[in-house]
C-alpha cells in the first residue's frame, strides 16, 4: 500500500509540473525538471540552483544576449544533459524554434552520439509529442543516431571534436573537447586548440548571430577554456566550482552572481554531499580535484609546489654556494616557451634559497647574450648548468655556449626522465620547509618572484614550465656537487 501511495504521489507531482509549464510558460529549468522522467525514469530528479544558472545563460543565448558562452562546472552536475539535450529540445518545442540546427561535439565520438540519441529519444517520446508534436516532427528519411532532422529543416548532428568539418549550425555545442588522458600531452592539446581556433568559427550558419557554447572541466592551464580566457576571445564565462572560493566568485553580464557566501560551500549538496565530495577528493588527488571539481588547472595553494612551503628571506649566509640552471628556447613568439635561468643557493646547513629568476622570448643570439650577461652579474663563484638537447645539433650548441663561458664553472648535460620526475627532489625539499625565496624588499629587484611562483604552483599543468625546469636543473647541480664533494671528503 505504501509503495502504491508513493507511486500515486509521484504521478500527481509530475502532472502538476506538466500543468504548470503549460499554463505559466516554459522556462528551460522547469522543462528540464518536467522532461527528466522521459530520459531517467529510474532516477529521482534532484534540483540544484546551478541548473537554474546554466539554464538562464542558455536562455540568454536563445534571446540573442549571448553568442559566445563558456561554462566550467564539475562532472556529474548535468552539464551535458542541460546543454546538449534539454536546451536544444526546449528551443525546438517550447520556444518554437524548430528550424535551429545543432552540431554536437565532444572529445569522444561515442559521447557525442550519446547526447544525440538522448535528444532524439526525448523528441520522439509520447510526452514531448503530446505537447509540441504539431511543430516538431522528425523526418523518417534523416533519423539516424549521428544525425536526425525535423520537418522545419532543423537538425542535430554528432561528431568528434577534432573531426569538426562539413556541416554548419546555428549552435555549435562543444562538450569536453579535451579528455583527461590527453590533457598532459602538448601535441594532443595543441591539436584540440588548433581545431577550436581554426575550424569552429567556420562551422556557423550566421557568424553574427549563431552561437558557440563550450562546456567543460578544467584540465590544463592551456586547455580550450584557458586559451579562451587568456586570449580574451569574448566569451561569457560561467564558472561554478564544487567548493566555493570567495576570491573567484563568478559574476556574469546577465546579472548572475554565485549565491554562495561561505568558503568551501558546496555546489550541489543534493547529489554531492560533503561526505561524497571528501571521499572522491581522496581518490582523485589534488590535481584532478583542482581541475574537475574546482575548475582551475592546479590546486588552490599549488600542486607539486605550494606557496605556503616557501619562506621569504632578506639575506643568506656568507658561505652559501650558488648555481644557475637554464632552460633554453630560441623564439620571439610570446605564446611559445621562454628561455629561463634560475639561481639557487645552498646554505652551509644544507637548506636552499631561490635567489633569482630571469626569462624572456629571445632569438638564438639573444639567448647567448642573456646567458653571458647573467653570468657576469652572478659572478664566477656561481656554477652554470646548461641543457644539452638530443642529437649532434644540441651537442654542438651546448659545447659552443660552454666555450663562450670560459672562466666560469659551466657544464652541459642531457635531460634525463620526464619533467615531473626531475622536479620531485626540489618539491620534496620545499615541502619539508627547506627552500626559501630571496626577497630584498625592492619592488624592481623582486619583480621576478610572483611570475616564478605562479608558474611553479601550476606545474606541471601550467602553460609554461621553463622556470620550473631551470630551477630543477640548478637544484640538481647543487645536490650532485654536494654529494660528490662529500664522497671525496671535500667541504665547500
Amino acid at each position: 500500500m505504501e509503495a502504491l501511495a508513493a507511486q500515486r504521489q509521484k504521478r500527481r507531482a509530475q502532472e502538476n509540473l506538466d500543468r504548470d509549464i503549460e499554463t505559466a510558460g516554459v522556462s528551460l529549468a522547469s522543462f528540464t525538471q518536467a522532461a527528466w522522467h522521459v530520459l531517467e525514469p529510474g532516477q529521482p530528479y534532484k534540483h540544484g540552483w546551478h541548473i537554474d544558472a546554466v539554464s538562464q545563460h542558455l536562455e540568454a543565448v536563445t534571446s540573442g544576449q549571448i553568442t559566445r558562452l563558456l561554462i566550467n562546472v564539475p562532472p556529474g552536475t548535468m552539464k551535458s544533459l542541460s546543454v546538449g539535450v534539454m536546451w536544444p529540445a526546449w528551443e525546438w518545442g517550447p520556444r518554437g524554434l524548430p528550424h535551429m540546427r545543432y552540431l554536437g561535439t565532444s572529445h569522444s565520438h561515442p559521447l557525442a552520439i550519446r547526447d544525440n540519441l538522448k535528444m532524439r529519444r526525448l523528441i520522439a517520446s509520447e510526452w514531448y509529442q503530446e505537447r509540441w508534436g504539431s511543430t516538431v516532427r522528425l523526418m523518417s528519411d534523416q533519423n539516424a543516431k549521428l544525425k536526425f532532422e525535423n520537418d522545419a529543416t532543423g537538425f542535430r548532428e554528432a561528431m568528434a571534436f577534432t573531426g569538426l568539418t562539413g556541416s554548419r549550425g546555428d549552435r555549435v555545442l562543444i562538450d569536453d573537447p579535451l579528455s583527461v588522458d590527453d590533457a598532459g600531452s602538448d601535441v594532443k592539446r595543441d591539436a584540440v586548440n588548433e581545431t577550436f581556433r581554426e575550424a569552429v568559427p567556420t562551422r556557423l550558419n550566421n557568424p553574427d548571430r549563431s552561437a558557440i557554447i563550450v562546456v567543460m572541466q578544467r584540465l590544463h592551464e592551456n586547455d580550450v577554456a584557458g586559451m579562451i580566457l587568456a586570449k580574451d576571445f569574448g566569451y561569457e564565462h560561467l564558472m561554478l566550482p564544487m567548493e566555493f572560493e570567495p576570491e573567484r566568485k563568478c559574476y556574469t553580464s546577465i546579472g548572475f552572481e554565485d549565491p554562495r557566501k561561505v568558503d568551501g560551500e558546496l555546489l550541489f549538496p543534493a547529489r554531492f554531499p560533503r561526505e561524497v565530495v571528501e571521499r572522491d577528493k581522496k581518490v582523485m588527488g589534488s590535481y584532478a580535484t583542482a581541475g574537475q571539481f574546482q575548475q582551475r588547472p592546479a590546486p588552490r595553494d599549488g600542486g607539486m609546489f605550494k606557496r605556503a612551503w616557501f619562506a621569504f628571506k632578506a639575506a643568506f649566509p656568507a658561505a652559501t654556494e650558488f648555481a644557475r640552471g637554464w632552460d633554453l628556447a630560441a623564439t620571439v613568439d610570446d605564446s611559445a616557451a621562454y628561455t629561463a635561468g634560475v639561481k639557487i643557493g645552498r646554505y652551509p646547513d644544507g637548506r636552499f634559497i631561490i635567489a633569482h629568476s630571469v626569462r624572456d622570448h629571445l632569438s638564438s643570439g639573444g639567448v647567448e647574450r642573456l646567458i653571458l650577461s647573467t653570468a657576469a652579474t652572478d659572478g664566477r663563484e656561481c656554477r652554470i648548468s646548461l641543457p644539452q638537447d638530443p642529437g649532434q645539433a644540441g651537442k654542438s650548441q651546448a659545447g659552443y655556449l660552454v666555450k663562450q663561458l670560459a672562466g666560469y664553472t659551466a657544464k652541459s648535460s642531457p635531460e634525463s626522465g620526464d619533467k615531473v620526475t626531475r622536479a620531485g627532489p626540489l618539491s620534496a625539499q620545499a615541502e619539508a620547509g627547506n627552500v626559501d625565496i630571496l626577497m630584498t624588499g625592492d619592488p624592481v629587484r623582486d619583480a621576478w618572484i610572483e611570475p616564478f611562483l605562479d608558474e611553479l604552483c601550476t606545474f606541471p599543468n601550467g602553460k609554461f614550465k621553463d622556470q620550473a625546469d631551470a630551477a630543477t636543473r640548478a637544484f640538481d647541480e647543487l645536490a650532485q656537487s654536494h654529494f660528490v664533494y662529500g664522497m671525496l671528503g671535500v667541504t665547500g
